[in-house]
């Protein structure tokens, strides 16, 4: 809704089905983009710092709620991911007006884009496989 007000993109579906793919699918792209992103440049401009993996398992096996924390410091960040986002919507909108070949490469751009969002997502979750199972030995 929010993009829609903002630019002239719109993700709105009148298909319920159609509608619950198209909304999953862009939950999930933005919960990524926080997560290969958001969460790097705040560690690096040290607005983050993490606990050490190994204590978070071993705490989280002692308290429960962390997980539920961790959850929504997920939910958080995919907050701000989304609003990034609808800027970056935006921006890209006013440069496609003065750059005028950026309307015929859209889709590819965009193809592009997913692909490296979801290759570098399977990259960090089998990091974070490989981390569990180090830490379970």
């Amino acid at each position: 809704m929010i993009l829609n007000k903002l630019t002239s993109y719109s993700f709105i579906q009148d298909d319920i089905i159609i509608g619950a793919f198209t909304y999953y699918f862009i939950g999930l792209i933005i919960s990524r983009f926080g997560s290969l992103v958001i969460e790097p440049i705040l560690k690096k401009v040290s607005l983050l710092k993490f606990a050490d993996y190994t204590d978070f398992i071993s705490a989280s096996k002692k308290d429960s709620s962390i997980e539920i924390f961790s959850e929504i410091n997920n939910m958080y960040r995919s907050f701000v991911s989304m609003f990034i986002l609808f800027i970056l919507f935006k921006l890209y909108e006013l440069l496609s007006f003065k750059f005028l070949f950026l309307n015929s490469w859209s889709l590819y751009i965009l193809i592009l884009l997913l692909l490296l969002i979801f290759l570098l997502s399977y990259k960090k979750q089998t990091e974070y496989i490989k981390r569990r199972i180090s830490v379970s030995k």
